[in-house]
């Protein structure tokens, strides 16, 4: 993300050079936004909103956020951050109102994005509805000048007189009232006709907190313990794992610094669990990054791991990751379709294909998504995945598995392209689950985010 503009635009003067006008003064300087202010907390977000709006990726832009505000308070960043998610989740409806209240688009992106947060604090704190103009108009006015602070303030109020008007225009408007946009609508209704507007609905909503109990450093008892002591209610999910009643920093949690736990989604957590890993098996984890599932595995079993993943700055998280819990693996920065730069020729037993998708399973965590993808995008990863699974199977040992794993909702990234990978390779062997079932679809929910799994072994050569 670009550094955020200077609170004050440049005065501007007119030419000392014609007819003697003299040059005019500039405006007095603004003062700065208090820190802990609800003004510094909206622009924080505006600037998130406009970075996302330019079609970039927000965990990259929120990383340069905070090093340009490296002071801001706990809470100030605690409530830029709501704010940033919750707009970027209400997909469509900050748009529905602005069409309303606006004669043309705007074409500042920032204040732009401040609009838009601010209509989403408005529908979601109405209680608060006359700080938050004032406080928003405040932000205006260091974020650009000219006449959009007034802008600001008219849109804003506008908004309050007609307040209930628009949000029944939001609620009759498919994009606006379901918060995805309408290709992507289309796409989960005709996936999923019986579950389509609970998937939409969970993946609107606020996502669940569990952890993952690294056996190697604690026990679940103590873990537990560790965590109750420290006010914090959860409930158990599995044997090694917790869910949170609230979600919580992840600084603050008890025990994660020192690698006793990590953070993990539910589902993410079964990827392990269903790969049959055994001691002293040889393993390769394909697209590692971030670096749980990486880490879960070696928790798991004594295995000799190469995790691999083509970004350099991703890879180096996976590092961090296994330092901070005392793990070990072979990494490397490198595209796994290109097996002859980094495969030695020994066989693997065990392949976690954790391949790139939509990541239509997971957006509530990632909210920018719903703003970045576009339609031809799920053809355009089915083909990577396509690629992938042709790239890592002669990698494969005989009597090897292969877990093919996504966050998508989507057939086309999960059972059809399974299906088309079996039909391609006659050495391919479809495995059931423990439980009998031959692919697991977990939507999300509740508990967990939306992911797919399916299990294939490599049989003899006919």
């Amino acid at each position: 993300m670009a550094a955020p503009q200077s609170p004050r635009g440049k005065a501007q003067s007119s030419s000392a050079h014609s007819g003697g006008m003299r040059r005019q003064p500039r405006p007095p300087a603004l003062p700065p936004l208090p820190a802990d202010s609800l003004a510094m907390a909206l622009t924080v977000a505006a600037d998130a909103l406009a970075h996302v709006r330019k079609g970039h990726a927000l965990n990259d832009g929120l990383a340069a956020l905070w090093q340009h505000y490296p002071d801001l308070p706990p809470a100030t960043r605690g409530a830029a951050q709501d704010l940033i998610f919750g707009t970027l989740r209400d997909y469509g409806r900050g748009e529905r109102m602005l069409r309303s209240l606006l004669q043309q688009p705007l074409t500042e992106p920032t204040i732009d994005g401040l609009l838009r947060v601010a209509l989403h604090r408005l529908e979601t704190r109405p209680d608060t509805a006359h700080t938050l103009v004032d406080q928003a108009v405040e932000a205006a006015a260091r974020i650009a000048r000219g006449g959009l602070k007034s802008l600001t303030n008219g849109v804003l109020r506008n908004a309050l007189r007609q307040w209930d008007q628009l949000v029944v225009q939001c609620n009759a408007d498919e994009e606006a009232s379901l918060r995805h946009p309408r290709w992507w609508i289309a796409a989960v209704r005709r996936n999923h006709p019986e579950h389509w507007r609970e998937i939409l609905a969970a993946a609107s909503s606020h996502p669940p907190m569990s952890l993952r109990i690294n056996p190697r450093r604690t026990t679940p008892d103590a873990a537990r313990s560790q965590l109750e002591a420290a006010g914090h209610s959860l409930r158990a999910l599995g044997s090694h794992a917790f869910m949170l009643d609230k979600p919580i920093p992840v600084a603050s949690l008890p025990g994660y610094a020192e690698g006793l736990l990590s953070v993990q989604d539910w589902g993410a957590q079964q990827a392990a669990q269903l790969l049959d890993l055994q001691d002293g098996q040889r393993v390769l984890d394909a697209c590692a990054a971030p670096g749980g599932k990486t880490a879960h595995m070696l928790e798991l079993a004594d295995i000799q791991l190469t995790a691999l993943d083509a970004d350099p700055q991703r890879t180096q998280r996976v590092a961090a990751q296994l330092s901070r819990l005392g793990l070990s693996a072979q990494l490397k920065a490198v595209d796994c379709r290109a097996t002859a730069s980094w495969w030695d020729g020994q066989a693997f037993d065990r392949i976690l294909a954790d391949v790139p998708c939509s990541a239509s399973g997971v957006v509530r965590r990632h909210p920018d998504i719903k703003w970045l993808r576009e339609q031809d995008d799920v053809a355009r990863f089915a083909t990577l995945q396509a690629q992938i699974l042709d790239a890592l199977w002669p990698t494969l040992a005989v009597g090897g598995k292969m877990l093919y794993v996504t966050c998508s909702v989507f057939a086309e990234e999960n059972s059809l392209q399974v299906a088309r990978f079996a039909a391609r390779h006659a050495d391919c062997q479809r495995l059931a689950f423990a439980d009998g079932v031959p692919e697991k679809r977990w939507l999300p929910g509740p508990d967990h985010d939306g992911f797919y799994f399916a299990l294939l072994q490599k049989r003899p050569a006919a």
